[in-house]
């Protein structure tokens, strides 16, 4: 990934807690040259001195054959972004988009059956556990596990590199900084807001 200076992250607990955050990401493959993508949740450990990414996806979904073959795989987590207007700056420029985006390369392989049951457990528990009805492992029918889990595959990813780029206008003067800010917050969509929230954050 191609990252400017004013926009390298090198900070790894940063880091880690914005894969944490944002853990819906997408994973990226190469099938005789081709790359191929799966948009999946996925989970973070620390083993040691080491960190893995583990995750499912379908038995009928051919991107976990070419873990084997591929000598590293991608993994690509996006945060907040926006549109950002040069008319938002004290002086002529030209538009851009702010965004937040980590990229994790490392060797992928199958988890087994227990470590793909243990990680279906944590997972459940993650998003579940604080709801009214949390609907955990321990709730479900063992026919109905046992057959689900025939139907998907586990796998986890030991984190080899790992690249951040955070654009949020760090190159910019602190008054069109904080105009910026300020005109995000008064956009209609989510993203924007989001952002805004994210750009007050590394200020501070």
């Amino acid at each position: 990934m191609y990252i400017p200076k004013f926009f390298k992250v090198t900070n790894i607990n940063e880091i880690l807690e914005f894969m944490q955050e944002n853990s819906f990401a997408t994973l990226v493959t190469t099938k005789k040259g081709k790359p191929i993508a799966s948009h999946l949740p996925l989970q973070l450990h620390k083993q040691g001195e080491d960190y893995y990414i583990t995750g499912h996806m379908a038995y009928g979904n051919p991107q976990w054959r070419t873990f084997q073959s591929c000598e590293d795989v991608l993994v690509i987590y996006q945060g907040s972004h926006s549109y950002i207007s040069s008319s938002w700056y004290g002086h002529e420029n030209v538009p851009t988009w702010n965004y937040q985006a980590v990229h994790v390369y490392g060797q992928a392989s199958i988890l087994g059956e227990e470590e793909l049951k243990q990680d279906l457990i944590t997972l459940l528990e993650k998003y579940e556990k604080q709801r009214d009805n949390p609907v955990l492992w321990g709730k479900l029918s063992p026919e109905l596990l046992e057959s689900e889990i025939k139907g998907i595959v586990g796998f986890k990813i030991k984190v080899e590199e790992v690249q951040a780029a955070y654009k949020l206008s760090q190159n910019r003067n602190e008054e069109d900084y904080q105009n910026i800010i300020e005109k995000l917050q008064e956009e209609e969509n989510l993203n924007s807001h989001q952002l805004a929230e994210v750009m007050k954050k590394i200020k501070n």
